[in-house]
């Protein structure tokens, strides 16, 4: 059923908000990083699983160049760092309840695993990425909502707004949406969701804002030059 993964994101959001808010102070800083640690090995397998099932590794070679070419001349994380820093100083006078909204919603809503998620959630399959990404913000909830308060509860909306529109307009666009096409994105997303994975457990820090084009650069060249 799609909006599944979606759901269930939201709700871990609720859940890791709600426990943060009222029992985050008891919970160790190390069994914090231990459970992300182990969150960020199983984001890289996700992300390995899709990435190894292409049949076209010249499509996610050239999506992957033409797609960061395209971020870097875009500079999407340099406006997303911007868009960040002026939210966060629109709201730095409001109180937690802002503060913690504005920097939950950023932080569950860019990047790769959103994005290929939500395709993924439309696409009727099993939402695994989606399933992954709700474990690692129900943890980074309880961490935020622990500091910053009950607002962190409030980014569950747009998270559903953000996510459950990339699922409908995915279902809604099947007829291109083909399998051909899905299996090559889905593999530029996975390398993608790979290199949250290595942030993750604190080996490289790798641009994957300005990589996101690459998704639909994969989809343009199966287009282009035809399934394998």
């Amino acid at each position: 059923m799609i909006l599944t993964g979606t759901m269930v994101n939201v709700a871990a959001i609720c859940a890791g908000s709600l426990v943060g808010r009222y029992a985050g102070r008891y919970i160790p800083g190390k069994m914090r990083q231990t459970v992300m640690a182990g969150l960020g090995l199983t984001v890289l397998l996700i992300g390995l699983q899709l990435a190894l099932k292409s049949r076209q590794p010249m499509i996610v070679i050239g999506s992957l160049l033409l797609g960061g070419v395209l971020g870097e001349l875009l500079q999407i994380e340099a406006r997303l760092e911007s868009f960040g820093v002026w939210l966060q100083g629109r709201f730095a006078g409001a109180g937690n309840i802002a503060e913690g909204f504005v920097a939950a919603t950023l932080l569950y809503c860019v990047g790769a695993m959103a994005i290929m998620g939500g395709l993924q959630d439309g696409s009727g399959a099993t939402p695994t990425i989606l399933y992954a990404k709700a474990a690692l913000d129900g943890v980074a909830s309880i961490a935020l909502a622990s500091t910053l308060g009950i607002g962190v509860l409030f980014s569950a909306l747009p998270v559903a707004i953000y996510q459950g529109g990339i699922a409908l307009a995915a279902e809604s666009a099947k007829a291109l949406l083909t399998a051909p096409v899905v299996l090559e994105m889905n593999a530029v997303g996975g390398l993608l969701i790979v290199a949250i994975g290595l942030d993750l457990i604190g080996i490289k820090r790798l641009p994957v804002g300005n990589m996101l084009p690459a998704v639909f650069v994969a989809a343009g060249l199966v287009w282009l030059f035809g399934p394998a």
